[in-house]
């Protein structure tokens, strides 16, 4: 894709790629590792992140694994997927054909 030119599409284009990051995880784990955790496991999942995204930033040396762009999108799917598990969509809905 090329670079944005406006604000609002550079925010869509990572929306875009909390989307692909999504799906990717999700045809690898599936909704049982949500469903069994619920919402304050979301939130205890993402406060991880956030201690690695923190570890991360204070270091000089480059990771050897993740990076801190990884750690951001993480974190960023698990915010959209804590609000999908609170409106019940998570619960409910199942992958389009699309991205089975």
């Amino acid at each position: 894709m090329k670079q944005p030119k406006y604000l609002d599409e550079a925010f869509e284009k990572v929306c875009q790629e909390l989307l692909q990051t999504f799906v990717k995880k999700h045809k690898d784990y599936g909704k049982g590792n949500i469903l069994s955790i619920k919402e304050l496991g979301i939130a205890f999942r993402i406060s991880e992140k956030v201690e690695r995204l923190k570890n991360l930033l204070m270091k000089r040396n480059a990771p050897q694994n993740e990076g801190v762009n990884d750690s951001w999108i993480d974190i960023g799917v698990y915010a959209v997927i804590a609000l999908l598990y609170r409106r019940g969509y998570f619960q409910k809905l199942e992958m389009s054909e699309k991205n089975r």
